[in-house]
C-alpha cells in the first residue's frame, strides 16, 4: 500500500505546500520506501509509497511526456500489462509500474478511465491544461480514502488514503465512496462501477450455481493477487476463507517452482511459459517472483483454535508457518494505537484488528511486504452465523449486498489499515471484480443455510474433491467444513473477555448514563464501544465521526456483534461438546 495526499485549487498553493508535505507525513507508514511531490496550476499531489510492483523505476507522481498530467496512486492494477498492449494509441512509458497505464487510459477514455480497471486502488490524476482533477476508488473500497472540504478554502478539495492527514486542514470529510469517480469539471461523485446486483439489490438472481465454475473464478482471482516483485506471504488464520487463498496460493508456488526448474533444465522456455500453458493472459503477462518456499502467518493467544486450525492446515499444505502469539495485556496496550490507525470505533473492528496489527509488524520485520487475506467471503456467501437466522432467501440476497456494499466501511478498512501501519500490502482476492460478479448473481436458495448446508456451503463444495478421483485434496476435511469462527473470537475467547473486563474499568455506569453531548444520537450502547469512542475522540475531532459505521449482527436481538453470541454457535460447541 502506498499513502497519497492532494489538494485542488487551493488559493496559495506555493504557501500550502510545507502543509502538505506534513500532511503526506502523517502517512508515511503506508510507504516508507520513498516520498515524492508534485505541484501544477493551483494543484498539489503527495505520495508516499510502498515499491511492491516496478521497485526501481516506480516512484510517484507519475507524470507524462510532457509534464501536464500528473498522477499518484495507492493501490494495484492487475491487468496493466494487458491494458497496455490494447491501448488504440502508442504511448512512452517510463516505468514498469503498474499504475503508469492509468495515464494513457485517460487521455483515450477521460472520466470513464476506472471502468477499464481490474484491481485495488485510489487515486487522484490532474490535468494541467484543463486545470482538471480526476480522482476515483476501487469498485468495493479494498483501499482506504477519503475527501474533505474546507470552510477555509471553500473553492479546494481535497483527498488523502486516511483521515489524520485531512482533519488537521478541512471541517467536512467523507469517506469515498467505493465505485465512484469525482471530476472537478462538474465537482460531482457519480458511480462507474453499476453491476445489476448491486444497484438493484431488490432483484434478486436466479442464476443456479455452477461449482466448476466458482472454483475456477476464485483460483484466477488468488493467481492474479500473486503479481510482484518482492517476497509475500499468506495470513492463515485456519479458517475456511484463509485456509483456501492459502492452499491456491501454494498450489500456484509450487507450479512454478517446477517451471522453473524446468526451465533451468531443458533452457528450451522462457519464464516457465510451458508451465503456464493455459492460463489467461493478465495472469501469464504479470511478474511473478518464484519463491523457495511460501510464508504463512497466524496469530493467536496461547492455545488459540484459530492457531491449532492454522497450524494443521500449514503441515497439509507444506508451507512455511509462522504461528505467532500475544497476551491479552500486549493488546490491550496497542488499543490506542490500534485506533489512531484505523480511524474507527466500531467494536467488532477493533477486537479483529488488534491482533492482526500486531502479526503485521512482525510480519514486516520478516522482509515480507505483501500478503493475501480472505476478507470478503462471508459477506458474499453469508457465512456470518446471523445468517442462520435469515427469513428467506430475498432477505438473505440483500443482507450480503448490503454487507459487501459497507465493507470499505468495516473489514477492509481493518485490512487495509492493520497492515499499512506497518508498509504491509494485503489483498483480498475474494473481492476479485470477476468473481464478485459471478458469486453475487447466484441464485441466494443456494446459498441458505438448513440442517443440510452449513454456512458459506457452496464456496465450501466447489472445493471439495472427494468425489473426483486422482484431484488432490485442497484442504482437510474437518477445515473444509469448519463452522465460521470471527477473527476476534478465533484468535481466543480470553481476547474478547479480557476487553470487557478492561472496559468495565474504565468506563462506569453514571458514563453510561451521560454520554458526551457532542455524540449527538451515535450513543455507544456498551462499556467497550464506550470506550473506544473516547480513545477515538483523543485521537480525531467530532466532525471524523461521520465516516464511522458501527457492525451489528441482522436478526438477532444481541447487542454484542461477537459470533459467540449467536445462538448457531453455542449449539454448534454445545453439541461438539
Amino acid at each position: 500500500m502506498c499513502g497519497i495526499f492532494a489538494c485542488h485549487s487551493h488559493p496559495d498553493v506555493q504557501k500550502f505546500k510545507p502543509t502538505a508535505l506534513r500532511m503526506g507525513k502523517q502517512i508515511r507508514h503506508r510507504g516508507p520506501d520513498w516520498s515524492g511531490n508534485h505541484i501544477s496550476n493551483n494543484t498539489i499531489l503527495v505520495h508516499e509509497r510502498l515499491s511492491i510492483v516496478g521497485v526501481d523505476s516506480g516512484a510517484q507522481p507519475l507524470l507524462n511526456e510532457d509534464g501536464s498530467i500528473a498522477l499518484a496512486v495507492n493501490g494495484e492494477i492487475y491487468n496493466h500489462k494487458v491494458l497496455r498492449k490494447h491501448l488504440s494509441k502508442p504511448y512512452d512509458f517510463k516505468t514498469h509500474s503498474d499504475c503508469e497505464v492509468i495515464i494513457p487510459l485517460y487521455m483515450e477514455h477521460g472520466i470513464d478511465t476506472p471502468k477499464f480497471l481490474d484491481g485495488m486502488f485510489s487515486w487522484v490524476l490532474h490535468d494541467k491544461k484543463q486545470d482538471r482533477v480526476i480522482a476515483a476508488r476501487d469498485p468495493i473500497g479494498v483501499t482506504t480514502f477519503y475527501m474533505g472540504r474546507s470552510s477555509e478554502t471553500p473553492g479546494a478539495v481535497y483527498f488523502a488514503s486516511e483521515l489524520k492527514c485531512l482533519h488537521p486542514v478541512c471541517d467536512n470529510i467523507i469517506a469515498f465512496p467505493p465505485g465512484h469517480v469525482y471530476d472537478s469539471k462538474t465537482d460531482q461523485i457519480t458511480r462507474y462501477f453499476t453491476p445489476k446486483w448491486l444497484v438493484e439489490p431488490t432483484n434478486i438472481p436466479t442464476t443456479p450455481v455452477d461449482l466448476k465454475t466458482l472454483r475456477t473464478k476464485f483460483e484466477r482471482a488468488v493467481r492474479k493477487r500473486l503479481m510482484a516483485e518482492v517476497p509475500y506471504g499468506v495470513l492463515l488464520s485456519g479458517g475456511l476463507d484463509s485456509s483456501l487463498v492459502a492452499s491456491i496460493a501454494q498450489r500456484e508456488t509450487l507450479r512454478l517452482q517446477a517451471a522453473h526448474n524446468a526451465q533451468q533444465e531443458q533452457n528450451g522456455f522462457t519464464d516457465g511459459e510451458e508451465e503456464l500453458a493455459g492460463i489467461d493472459e493478465d495472469y501469464k503477462l504479470n511478474t511473478i517472483p518464484v519463491l523457495s518456499q511460501l510464508n504463512s502467518f497466524s496469530i493467536g493467544l496461547p492455545g488459540a483454535p484459530d492457531s491449532k486450525a492454522a497450524l494443521e492446515v500449514a503441515k497439509f499444505l507444506g508451507t512455511k508457518h509462522h504461528n505467532l502469539t500475544f497476551t491479552i495485556q500486549e493488546g490491550l496496550d496497542a488499543l490506542s494505537d490500534v485506533i489512531f490507525h484505523l480511524e474507527t470505533y466500531d467494536v467488532t473492528t477493533i477486537r479483529a484488528s488488534t491482533p492482526m496489527f500486531l502479526l503485521s509488524r512482525k510480519i514486516k520485520a520478516m522482509g515480507i511486504k505483501m500478503v493475501l487475506s480472505g476478507e470478503g467471503s462471508d459477506e458474499i456467501f453469508g457465512g456470518y452465523l446471523y445468517f442462520h437466522n435469515a427469513p428467506d432467501k430475498k432477505a438473505f440476497h440483500e443482507e450480503t449486498v448490503r454487507r459487501v456494499s459497507n465493507l470499505h466501511l468495516a473489514d477492509c478498512l481493518r485490512a487495509n489499515k492493520s497492515t499499512s501501519a506497518w508498509g504491509l500490502e494485503a489483498r483480498v482476492p475474494f473481492l476479485d471484480k470477476e468473481f464478485l460478479e459471478y458469486s453475487m448473481n447466484i441464485d441466494p436458495e443456494c446459498k441458505l443455510i438448513d440442517k443440510d448446508h452449513i454456512e458459506k456451503y457452496i464456496i465450501r463444495k466447489a472445493f471439495d474433491t472427494s468425489d473426483e478421483p486422482g484431484e488432490k485434496p485442497y484442504l482437510p476435511d474437518n477445515i473444509l467444513w469448519r463452522q465460521k469462527e470471527q477473527f476476534s473470537d478465533g484468535v481466543g475467547y480470553g481476547w474478547i473477555d479480557g476487553l470487557k473486563d478492561t472496559a468495565e474499568l474504565h468506563v462506569s455506569d453514571e458514563d453510561m448514563k451521560n454520554p458526551k453531548a457532542i455524540w449527538g444520537d451515535d450513543i455507544p450502547d456498551t462499556k467497550e464501544a464506550y470506550w473506544y469512542r473516547c480513545m477515538f475522540d483523543e485521537h480525531f475531532p467530532p466532525h471524523c465521526a461521520s465516516t464511522v459505521m458501527r457492525w451489528t449482527p441482522t436478526w438477532s436481538n444481541q447487542t454484542d456483534p461477537s459470533g459467540r453470541a449467536i445462538a448457531a454457535h453455542a449449539q454448534k460447541y454445545e453439541h461438539a461438546a
